[in-house]
């Protein structure tokens, strides 16, 4: 009998792949539940971008402090920082930073690949249902830690027929009122 080993980055392959196939059930079982829970789509949609706010909030500190990252000035950087860094390290992706308006103040993500919606198909009766929303407020929860409002929205949605999905960053203000940790 030949038992050979697995290569140790092979194994680390399978063990991400099986993650991220974890993770999109459990949020789907998390999806399914908000559906019972709530009337409409628009509150859990709300439900969903609060969760994820509370989330983006808390992620901030871990990213930090695993990547040594630095804080940004301003919102370009802060595009890069969340597509090659939090979207790499969290999902496993890395979305491509589009649409840049012509003030500088509103840039998309496009994510040819969503981890959020394998195995997903919507319920017919939830036409409004952005499945995925939760990434929505991780990004508003994780860009005001570091002193940026911003609004935020899927304006595409693969689940939905699109061939890509696309979230709609909008930078609202800077906020000065509180000084992050470390940089006081």
């Amino acid at each position: 009998v030949n038992m050979s080993k697995q290569s140790v980055p092979a194994r680390s392959q399978e063990l991400r792949r099986v993650s991220g196939e974890l993770f999109s059930l459990t949020y789907g079982a998390l999806v399914a539940q908000l559906v019972k829970d709530y009337e409409s789509d628009d509150e859990i949609n709300k439900q969903l971008d609060k969760m994820g706010y509370n989330i983006g909030i808390r992620l901030v500190e871990d990213y930090l402090s695993r990547s040594g990252q630095n804080r940004c000035h301003d919102l370009k950087e802060a595009a890069e920082v969340l597509t090659k860094g939090g979207f790499k390290m969290f999902l496993g992706v890395v979305p491509t930073v589009a649409n840049w308006s012509s003030k500088g103040d509103e840039f998309s993500l496009v994510l040819d690949q969503n981890p959020l919606v394998d195995f997903v198909e919507l319920p017919e009766d939830h036409p409004n249902l952005l499945y995925s929303n939760i990434i929505c407020g991780v990004i508003r929860g994780a860009l005001e830690m570091v002193q940026l409002e911003v609004e935020v929205a899927f304006i595409q949605d693969t689940l939905k027929g699109d061939d890509a999905s696309e979230i709609r960053v909008k930078f609202i203000k800077k906020l000065e009122d509180a000084v992050p940790a470390g940089d006081d």
